[in-house]
């Protein structure tokens, strides 16, 4: 992939910086306006780190696209633009909208799209996103992908600003997806699909210990969001990217329960999260690719902020935050999930997992995969969830944060109805209906 993952700490810049007045006064009563349900396509959503060579993924977008006679829209005006990058005129080392607008068609033609073209909106041609012309080279298309990047730039090119409405190329783009297009993106790409509250950066750690706050921020590990959201394709939950690599599952479910979401989708890299029906009441989901889509249900958690709790002191103490009554699920290839019912279907030929071990859950002492830990390992809070899974001799484990005043606990539970699934009996690989309660100390 040409254009290299963002720094889990990269400050917003450009696009992002301007739009920090704008979104942070914006009301959000119009965060629905000129909007409407997509009920006819389908969504393809990746974690990020999307492989070139990932035939599975860029072979069903290509599918749902027409297979043979696809026609795709590359969107990425989430990059910086041509004339803020130094290597523009450098086709080996150019990182600019353009550049990936055009490696981006030359894979999904080497993956069998009849046509893939970069669609010319981004920080240079922002009146493109207004152009009849363009709109026409969307109406051509059969399906459409959004690149990685920073999603604030799509805020800034596609939406008509602090009114949060469509512009004439997105509208285009919503039509087609309510007709039976497929809308697909990868990091940025994906996380521009979420509704209102959309995530715009922060860290596991710092979110749980301060909160998060509407706005984007200077400081990258601050937990803030956008209140209107991004282009509300899928609204039955928060959209959150890179989660097990980059450990943002203490974040995605501060955010969550902070604006009063009851669900989260946590994309893995080079794995896609497949929304059939978006918005309507059949709408499923499906997970296609090598790690896995995480789950968190907050229908019945509770929240407690100590921080702002008064004691005989007056003031609570800093940090000790706590959320309980959380279900996590986590999905591998091949299973489906129904929002409705909330209920996780394991892939045929996947089956109940018996533990064998009676080994303990080893010590986990960075659960969120600190970017401050010089030795911390990606993937930790699912390695814990997974190793209990694994075990007899355990229906509770702990892991904490690395970093601590305060430390955070995480504690995962085998609750009633929790199972465990496998499709080589050896391993779990999907897990559903654990029970994990977070609390500061």
């Amino acid at each position: 992939m040409r254009t290299p993952l963002r720094s889990r700490r990269t400050v917003l810049t450009g696009g992002a910086a301007a739009l920090v007045l704008t979104l942070t006064v914006s009301p959000t009563a119009n965060a629905d306006t000129n909007r409407s349900l997509q009920h006819g396509g389908s969504l393809v959503l990746v974690g990020g780190g999307l492989k070139d060579d990932n035939t599975q993924v860029y072979g069903e977008i290509i599918e749902r696209a027409g297979g043979a006679r696809a026609r795709i829209g590359v969107i990425t005006a989430s990059s910086v633009p041509a004339s803020q990058d130094p290597y523009a005129d450098d086709p080996d080392k150019c990182s600019n909208s353009e550049c990936n607008g055009v490696y981006y068609s030359a894979v999904f033609k080497q993956h069998g799209a009849a046509e893939a073209q970069w669609i010319p909106v981004d920080l240079d041609h922002i009146d493109n996103a207004e152009s009849d012309a363009v709109v026409r080279q969307v109406n051509s298309m059969t399906g459409f992908f959004f690149g990685g990047g920073d999603q604030s730039r799509y805020l800034t090119t596609l939406l008509n600003g602090a009114a949060h409405t469509d512009s004439k190329v997105l509208a285009a783009i919503r039509a087609k997806l309510a007709a039976g297009a497929v809308v697909s993106g990868s990091s940025a790409g994906a996380q521009i699909a979420a509704g209102a509250d959309m995530v715009t950066g922060g860290e596991s750690y710092q979110g749980l210990r301060d909160g998060s706050s509407p706005g984007y921020f200077e400081d990258a590990t601050r937990l803030g969001y956008e209140p209107q959201g991004g282009f509300g394709f899928l609204r039955s939950g928060l959209i959150d990217t890179h989660t097990g690599a980059y450990g943002r599952e203490g974040r995605a479910m501060r955010l969550a329960a902070d604006t009063g979401h009851d669900r989260v989708y946590g994309l893995e890299e080079n794995t896609a999260l497949l929304v059939e029906h978006p918005g309507g009441p059949h709408e499923r989901v499906r997970v296609l690719g090598p790690r896995g889509v995480a789950v968190f249900d907050l229908r019945r958690a509770r929240a407690h902020d100590g921080s702002k709790a008064a004691g005989a002191g007056g003031e609570g103490t800093p940090g000790t935050w706590s959320l309980t009554g959380v279900r996590y699920d986590y999905l591998t290839d091949g299973d489906r999930y129904d929002p409705r019912l909330r209920l996780t279907l394991p892939a045929t030929g996947k089956r109940p997992f018996a533990p064998r071990s009676a080994a303990p859950v080893l010590d986990n002492t960075d659960v969120f995969y600190s970017a401050d830990n010089p030795a911390g390992v990606p993937y930790s809070f699912l390695t814990t969830a997974r190793a209990l899974a694994s075990t007899r001799a355990q229906r509770t484990a702990e892991a904490t944060t690395y970093e601590d005043r305060p430390r955070f606990t995480v504690t995962f539970a085998k609750t009633a109805g929790f199972t465990a699934w496998s499709g080589d009996a050896a391993t779990p690989q999907t897990l559903t209906r654990l029970s994990v309660r977070v609390a500061g100390r």
